[in-house]
Parts: C-alpha cells; sequence; structure tokens
C-alpha cells in the first residue's frame, strides 16, 4: 500500500496529520507526506516529507490577496471571515502547490490519498488518479465546509471539473464543543517534533504555572497578546511563563511573576501546568483540551475567535478580546475548579475516541477493497 497525504505550507496543518501517517506507516504502508515551506520542518524524516514548492513564500502571497480584497481582509483579521478569506487564501495556496502534489502523485502512485481540507491539491491528485480520497479535520470547523470553499476557488483556478468526495471524513473535534458530525470519529493526538527544550516545564513548580504561547504564523501589525498577559500577571502570585516571548514582550521590564523560555513541547509539559494563554489555534486549542488544563483564548484573526467563543461556551477555558486581559482573568484561569473540571470532562471525552492506530487499518482496508 503506497499512501500520499498532503497538508498546507504551514506548521499548523501539518502536525495534525502526522499521528494517522505515522499509524498508517506502522501498519504496513509507504507513507510520503506532501507540503512545503514551514511545514517540512515538522515532517518527521520517516514520512518521507517531499517539497512541493520549492521557495514558496506564503506572505506574499496572502498579502498580495488581501489587498485586493479589503473589506474581506478587515473582516478576516477581525475573525468574522467565514469561510470566504480562507477558502480565497487556501484556495490559491492550493494551486500553486498543485503542479508539485499531482506530479509526486503521478511518481508515487499512491492507493490512497489523505489530505486535509485546505489542501484542496491532494483532492485534485486524488481526482486525477482515480484513486480514494481521505478528508481529515484538524481543527473545529466542519472538514467538508472548509473542503468546499477552498476546493472551489482552487479547482477555477487550475480549470478543474467535479472531483469526486473523500470516501471518508476522519473528525477529530470533541463533539461537546462543535456538536455531533458525520464521519469517522479519531482520537486528536497530539504531536511535536523532538528537540531541546527545558526540561523543568515537564514537573509542577512550587506556583501554579501558567504558560503563555503565540502563534507559528505571522499577522499584519503589533501582536501584543503577550505583552498584555505579562503587565496583567503583576500581583498575581503565579508563575506566568512566556514561551518563545516576542521583542513587544521582552522590550521593557517584565514583573517577578513572569519568566521567559524557549520551545517547550506541549503535549509534555501542559499537564503540568495549571492553564495556558494563547492565540486561539486549533493545534493550541485541541493539545490542551487532551491534557484536561483550562485556557484564556485572546480572540484573533481567522478561526481564533470562533475557538475561543467555542472553548468558553463550553466552561473549559475563557475568552478575552485583544488588549483585555486582567489578573483577574490569570487568576481564575489558574484557580477556577469549574474550569478545570470541565477541562478534564472533554480530556476524557477525548481519550474515549479511536487512536490512529485503530483507525488507521479501516482506512487502508477501504482503499484495498477498491484496487
Amino acid at each position: 500500500m503506497r499512501v500520499l497525504v498532503v497538508a498546507s505550507p504551514l506548521t499548523g496543518h501539518v502536525l495534525p496529520l502526522v499521528p494517522l501517517a505515522l499509524a498508517m506507516r506502522d501498519a504496513g504502508a509507504e507513507v510520503v507526506l506532501a507540503t512545503a515551506g514551514d511545514g517540512l520542518a515538522v515532517c518527521p524524516p520517516e514520512l518521507s516529507p517531499a517539497d512541493v514548492a520549492p521557495g514558496l513564500r506564503l506572505g506574499p502571497l496572502f498579502g498580495s490577496l488581501m489587498l485586493r480584497h479589503p473589506l474581506l481582509a478587515r473582516r478576516e483579521l477581525a475573525g468574522r471571515g467565514g469561510t470566504d478569506a480562507v477558502g480565497l487564501l487556501f484556495g490559491r495556496l492550493g494551486a500553486r502547490t498543485a503542479r508539485g502534489v499531482v506530479s509526486l502523485a503521478a511518481r508515487l502512485r499512491p492507493h490512497l490519498v489523505v489530505h486535509e481540507p485546505l489542501a484542496p491539491a491532494g483532492a485534485e491528485a486524488a481526482a486525477r488518479l482515480g484513486v480514494p480520497a481521505v478528508l481529515v479535520e484538524g481543527n473545529l470547523f466542519d472538514a467538508g465546509v472548509l473542503r468546499e470553499a477552498a476546493l472551489g476557488v482552487h479547482a477555477r483556478a487550475r480549470r478543474l471539473g467535479e472531483v469526486p468526495p473523500p470516501v471518508e471524513v476522519v473528525t477529530t473535534a470533541p463533539p461537546s464543543l462543535v456538536g455531533e458530525r458525520a464521519g469517522r470519529p479519531m482520537r486528536f493526538v497530539p504531536w511535536t517534533p523532538e528537540r531541546p527544550s527545558d526540561g523543568r516545564f515537564a514537573e509542577p513548580g512550587p506556583r501554579p504555572r501558567v504558560l503563555v504561547s503565540r502563534s507559528t504564523v505571522a499577522t499584519p501589525g503589533r501582536d501584543r497578546l503577550m505583552a498584555d498577559v505579562a503587565a496583567a500577571a503583576a500581583g498575581t502570585g503565579l508563575d506566568v511563563v512566556l514561551v518563545r516571548p516576542d521583542r513587544e514582550a521582552t522590550r521593557r521590564p517584565l514583573p517577578p511573576e513572569v519568566t521567559t523560555t524557549g520551545w517547550l513541547p506541549f503535549p509534555r509539559v501542559l499537564p503540568a501546568a495549571a492553564g495556558v494563554v494563547h492565540h486561539g489555534g486549533a493545534g493550541t486549542l485541541l493539545t490542551a483540551l487532551a491534557a484536561g488544563v483550562p485556557q484564556l483564548v485572546v480572540r484573533g484573526a481567522g478561526d481564533r475567535r470562533t475557538n475561543a467563543d467555542l472553548l468558553a461556551a463550553r466552561g473549559a477555558g475563557l475568552a478575552a478580546d485583544p488588549g483585555e486581559v486582567t489578573g483577574t482573568h490569570l487568576r481564575r484561569l489558574a484557580g477556577d475548579p469549574a474550569l478545570r473540571a470541565a477541562a478534564r470532562e472533554v480530556a476524557a471525552e477525548m481519550a474515549a475516541m479511536p487512536a490512529p492506530a485503530e483507525v488507521a487499518p479501516a482506512l487502508l482496508e477501504r482503499a484495498l477493497r477498491r484496487r
């Protein structure tokens, strides 16, 4: 069995696919992961990562698209763009990567293509080869809705006809956050590459520890998340740790409650934390939920506003607008038993979903039956 896995060239789009791809490899399949840019840096070598768009620069591509659609850009930056902006951005990105993906697929001749919703080049490659495609959800948005938004733009740019639907949709979002969805459920398993890190953070400290994370994707304008949290931490008595701090946060002296560190493996360090503050990216949010740790999400662009509001509605965390984080937020995050109880309920819900190792053989068998 040969499997082609396709992800958009961003860290947060590759990581959710890695556990299933590794499970398919462990089940005996030859697996190649197609991506580009930042996505290559987090792809494990055993998945034979392939650069399908050498030299691709996302900033100029996305920037030029948003400049041509200023009203849509404004809505997207406020987190109110729906699927219009994401469909435009990732549909055009998919068209840029499609030649490399299709060429790779022609050489590999996979029996199955696995892709995330915002990698429409995967759907195109499967359609051109006449092989089944499996769509894997990687965030809290409905995978089918995202696929249609990106594929519509992609298909027009590539002058494609009708693209067959996926034979399976794998859903990973906890139903208690997003409601019941059709598809094959699979547990979200946080995965992170091996890198040097400070081992102290894998154990609890003398004071409640709150980790503060920022996005791996640059956004226009100043990002004040870390600076605002650092200012709010003064006098809380907490141990607030800025992970990979930016210049905005460190250009002034930090309160005694605040320290900094480099990159951390969140799946290993979050269980020792009392809470985490972050930008609302789906990967960080789901990783914290899997650890049963309360979250404070600062609303932002793209899906981050929706993610924050879904989390707060479930009671497993708090949501705040930019510039409105206070010491009260941080103390409640670290000490509210109701938040922690709800976070642990979601963690148990996620743990009860089938693991990637259970799902992978069924997907491979489905592809074999179509040979």
